[in-house]
C-alpha cells in the first residue's frame, strides 16, 4: 500500500518525466528544425509556439510538479533523513531549481524578448541567432535536470 508521501513522489516523477520529455524534443530536433527555416519563419514559428504553450496541460503540469516538489521538501518519504527522503528531496530541488527556475529566469525572458521583434524585420536576425543559442542551451540544462529528477524520484520509490 502506498503512503501519501509515496503518492507525492509518484506525482512529481510523472510530472518531471512529462516536462523532461517535452523539453527534450525541443533541444533534440524542434529548435534545429526552426533554425533551418531561416530567421523570419523560425521567429514566427517560435512566437506562435510561445503563445500556444500557455495552456492548461503544459502550464498545469509545469506548476503542479513544482508545487508537489515543494511539498516533498516538507513531507519526508521513508522518514526524515532516510535515503529515500534525501533522494526525493534531491529530485524536488533538481526540478525546482533546474527546470522551474531556469525556465522562469532564463527561457521566459528570452521568449519575451523574441515576442517583441518583428519576424520580417532584418534587425530581428541577431536576436534570433542569440535566442537559438541561449534558449537551446538553457533548455538542454532544464531537460537534464527534469530527467535527473525523474531518476531521483524513481530511486527514492524503490528504496522507500
Amino acid at each position: 500500500m502506498f503512503s501519501i508521501q509515496q503518492g507525492l513522489v509518484i506525482a512529481a516523477l510523472l510530472g518531471s518525466a512529462i516536462m523532461g520529455g517535452g523539453l527534450f524534443v525541443f533541444s533534440s530536433f524542434i529548435m534545429k528544425s526552426l533554425a533551418r527555416l531561416g530567421p523570419s519563419a523560425g521567429i514566427a514559428a517560435m512566437q506562435s509556439i510561445n503563445v500556444v504553450v500557455i495552456n492548461l496541460s503544459f502550464i498545469g503540469t509545469f506548476f503542479a510538479t513544482a508545487l508537489v516538489s515543494i511539498v516533498i521538501l516538507f513531507v519526508p518519504v521513508g522518514g526524515a533523513g532516510s535515503h529515500a527522503s534525501v533522494l526525493a528531496n534531491t529530485g524536488a530541488v533538481l526540478y525546482l531549481v533546474g527546470t522551474f527556475l531556469i525556465t522562469a529566469r532564463g527561457n521566459v525572458p528570452l521568449n519575451k524578448r523574441l515576442a517583441a521583434v518583428d519576424a520580417d524585420d532584418a534587425s530581428s536576425i541577431p536576436v534570433w541567432e542569440e535566442y537559438l543559442k541561449r534558449w537551446t542551451r538553457l533548455n538542454t540544462l532544464r531537460t537534464a535536470c527534469a530527467l535527473l529528477a525523474v531518476l531521483s524520484f524513481a530511486t527514492a520509490l524503490t528504496i522507500a
